[in-house]
């Protein structure tokens, strides 16, 4: 992933929910989300170069995502897939803050990352290029390619329109309605193409040019961008939905998939 907001336990109905753009270059090949032959368990779209995913969730109520930390110069030739963290992290049976650990004592065999790992009770982030490892309290975050939080403009434009969506919320009312227009609300914001001005811009190294072109939350350069949007929604009972719509090279919807299941009835 490039861009995730999340809410861990900020609101009364909905304990986790994520909206989340992966970007990554045009020509690599990926499959949607979808639950995997090989690990039954997992749900999550697959990287089909090097076999790992970006973002993905599995029956027993586990949540994992993993963010590039941008600079250059951090570059680990010969390093293996990052996406392959975040199958190990769903695929591991013990706590998150567990799991958090033991992928920090492996982490400089990485290029630098940020992983996200949850399960029914907890939910924390390690930044591999400082060390730190952080359970988080109930609130709402964001992470891009830098730390967690980083005021970059997409990050906080993206992270405030979410706690508006939530706080936007009815308190009676067809459920199901609520849901969809938050889903609609979501991806509305993902798919924000706005550059931010050049005086706000990061410095993580690339050109100026790749850093307008990196700037929006939806991101079309040449050769690389926003590939897919996803959002998931897990209510108080476990019900979750992932819903991800698929970009093509034009930008324009290639493809949207939802599922839907109760966490922790495997």
């Amino acid at each position: 992933m490039c861009l995730i907001v999340f809410a861990w336990r900020a609101h009364r109905d909905y304990p986790l929910v994520v909206a989340a753009n992966r970007d990554e270059y045009l020509a690599r090949p990926a499959a949607p989300a979808h639950w995997w032959v090989d690990a039954p368990e997992l749900l999550a779209g697959r990287d089909l170069e090097a076999g790992g995913t970006w973002m993905g969730l599995t029956r027993r109520g586990r949540f994992a995502a993993l963010t590039n930390y941008r600079d250059p110069s951090r570059h680990l030739a010969g390093a293996p897939s990052r996406g392959a963290l975040v199958r190990e992290a769903l695929e591991d049976s013990r706590p998150a803050p567990a799991t958090l650990q033991a992928v920090q004592a492996s982490a400089d065999n990485y290029a630098a990352f940020n992983l996200l790992v949850g399960d029914a009770d907890r939910l924390g982030v390690l930044e591999s290029t400082t060390g730190a490892l952080r359970m988080l309290e109930p609130g709402c975050y964001g992470l891009s390619n830098h730390l967690l939080d980083s005021p970059w403009p997409k990050l906080v434009k993206t992270r405030t329109a979410l706690a508006r969506e939530l706080e936007a919320l009815p308190t009676a009312g067809p459920l199901a309605a609520t849901e969809d227009a938050l889903v609609a609300g979501l991806l509305a914001l993902l798919r924000d193409p706005a550059p931010a001005p050049d005086p706000h811009l990061p410095a993580t190294g690339v050109s100026l040019e790749w850093e307008r072109w990196l700037s929006p939350a939806f991101i079309r350069a040449p050769g690389y961008g926003t590939r897919c949007s996803s959002v998931v929604l897990r209510d108080r009972k476990g019900r979750t939905r992932f819903i991800e719509w698929t970009w093509d090279v034009d930008g324009e919807l290639r493809s949207r998939v939802e599922h839907e299941f109760a966490a922790g009835t495997a």
